[in-house]
């Protein structure tokens, strides 16, 4: 179950009021989800527990793409095909790990988190 105080709004049964067992913490805080599309390249970095950096991408125009002869080439991104993480993503263009990607190579697979790390990386498909 979530702890949550949203129900602290309300009274109790004898018209008391409801105190929270304890605040929320700063690690619990969530944040909007960062959705990079395509484009040209804008990152943003922010601060992270244990005083660490993730590196995200609002937007991106090429993918580093690791072709069948084990070489990596940087290629531009035409549109996004496939996005199974979400309906809505797909519709939009948002670049997330898993979605099918149409290149200048081809289609290929996104295998980075590019909210997360900051880059997009992907393997060719057949």
């Amino acid at each position: 179950m979530r702890k949550s105080v949203e129900n602290l709004a309300t009274s109790k049964i004898t018209g008391g009021r409801r105190h929270p067992l304890r605040i929320r913490r700063k690690y619990e805080i969530d944040r909007y989800p960062n959705e990079a599309v395509s484009g040209a390249q804008v990152t943003i970095t922010r601060r992270v527990r244990g005083n660490n950096k993730k590196t995200a991408l609002k937007s991106i125009d090429f993918v580093n793409l690791a072709t069948k002869n084990s070489k990596v080439k940087k290629t531009k991104i035409l549109k996004v095909l496939e996005n199974s993480t979400n309906n809505d993503y797909q519709r939009r263009g948002i670049i997330t790990k898993g979605a099918i990607l149409e290149t200048e190579e081809g289609k290929c697979r996104v295998i980075s988190k590019p909210g997360q790390i900051g880059i997009v990386n992907a393997v060719l498909l057949t």
